[in-house]
């Protein structure tokens, strides 16, 4: 368990503070948690598979956009696992936002899978997978 308190204290964090800034419409703290290395991969929520860094890098930019004119008022990442052994780790959760919008409120829970690689002495995303659940399905309580 210790190994991944560790991962988890030194990744977790950094990739919080990065997904809060994507959706105020800053790309570069996300693209600072991803490995610059290929291979990476996104199965985003929102676009088709995603490979190799330029591919990638684009996606988040482009995304970083479709926030305009949304304030973001709660984001929280719900764990539902997380694992790591030697430079390989993973996280499987719930990611919960709730932004403002001229429209009004707008809420919306991504099941989300990263993939990391321990590069340099630092922990780098290589994989997201992120979708919406499927209709119906019972989610957890947001906190």
């Amino acid at each position: 368990m210790a190994e991944v308190d560790a991962f988890l204290a030194d990744m977790l964090p950094r990739q919080l503070e990065a997904e809060r800034a994507l959706c105020g419409g800053d790309a570069d703290a996300r693209e600072d948690t991803w490995s610059s290395r290929d291979p990476v991969t996104l199965f985003g929520a929102a676009v088709a598979l995603r490979r190799g860094r330029a591919e990638v890098g684009g996606t988040f930019a482009w995304l970083a956009g479709r926030f305009d004119g949304k304030r973001l008022e709660h984001y929280d990442l719900e764990l539902v696992a997380a694992g790591a052994s030697g430079d390989l780790a993973y996280t499987a959760g719930f990611e919960h936002k709730t932004f403002a919008t001229a429209d009004g409120p707008l809420s919306y829970t991504l099941r989300v899978t990263h993939t990391y690689r321990r590069e340099d002495g630092r922990w780098r995303i290589v994989h997201r997978h992120g979708d919406r659940p499927p209709e119906g399905t019972s989610l957890p309580v947001l906190r």
